[in-house]
């Protein structure tokens, strides 16, 4: 009878752990559904104009003022697929904008390679213990992660931004050094541009990974579902949105020369071909 009972209770244990592993997948649908939804009405309710390329968008009568004078930016010819969220124009972004902006900067090239490198040492420290080792643990790793930043783009980009009225593109300085370079990259952390112009805190962008760290406890491991862990995980958010900022602050210099470099072999090609 022991041993049948002893069965019995990992059997209901183990149906328990299904069960509330099932409750927590369905948990996580609903609310990726229901935040869809939010981010598709709200896109309707507000966008009143019709979206145009950030880098073709033209000003108007009603046109909100620049951010910056247009010496002190560096501003990129074309949206960059490495850095999505890296300004092209110093016009405001309609909500459509910058719901596109939150898909793009989900899935765009820095994000990847962040979270798949993020990932790899994460699962060489072992964090979270919940995951365990091997394939099928990073693949768990690099999925949250995925799934953590998506939501601080919807919360930071998209919905909040667009409720505040407030930019979340970052607006290179032109030609810094590289103290000015670290000190705009830390302001940008806290401060941001309004719409209609002028600074504002960045309500948005602060309070969006904190929103996605917090709903990363619903498929989160139960163990590593505590606050200290939640508020660990957007401290190293915030810290890696430092770095990233600082290398957007030189990328269009580095973009402007390898389009340089890559324009002046084929103008050289060009030129032997023809002889």
């Amino acid at each position: 009878m022991p041993n049948r009972r002893g069965v019995l209770n990992r059997v209901l244990r183990g149906f328990a752990a299904g069960r509330a592993l099932s409750s927590y997948g369905r948990s996580l649908a609903v609310i990726s559904t229901m935040l869809l939804l939010a981010s598709l009405a709200f896109a309707q309710a507000t966008d009143t104009s019709k979206p145009q390329d950030q880098g073709t968008q033209k000003p108007s009568a009603g046109t909100a003022a620049v951010k910056k004078p247009a010496d002190a930016v560096s501003l990129l010819d074309e949206k960059s697929i490495i850095f999505p969220d890296i300004a092209a124009s110093n016009q405001p972004l309609s909500p459509s904008q910058k719901f596109e902006l939150f898909v793009d900067n989900s899935i765009s090239v820095h994000t990847i390679l962040y979270i798949g490198v993020a990932s790899a040492v994460s699962q060489a420290d072992n964090s979270p213990t919940g995951y365990g080792q091997g394939w099928d643990a990073y693949g768990k790793r690099f999925g949250s992660g995925m799934a953590r930043n998506a939501s601080a783009e919807f919360f930071g980009t998209f919905l909040l931004s667009s409720a505040m009225h407030t930019d979340p593109r970052f607006f290179p300085d032109q030609n810094p050094t590289f103290g000015q370079a670290v000190g705009h990259s830390l302001k940008r952390i806290f401060i941001t541009h309004r719409d209609s112009g002028g600074e504002v805190v960045d309500v948005p962008g602060l309070t969006g990974p904190l929103l996605a760290e917090g709903l990363a406890n619903v498929y989160w491991p139960d163990r590593n579902r505590t606050v200290g862990d939640t508020f660990m995980r957007y401290g190293i958010d915030i810290a890696a949105q430092a770095g990233g900022n600082l290398l957007r602050e030189y990328w269009p210099v580095l973009y402007r020369k390898i389009s340089h470099s890559a324009s002046s072999r084929k103008l050289r090609e060009a030129d032997v071909a023809g002889q």
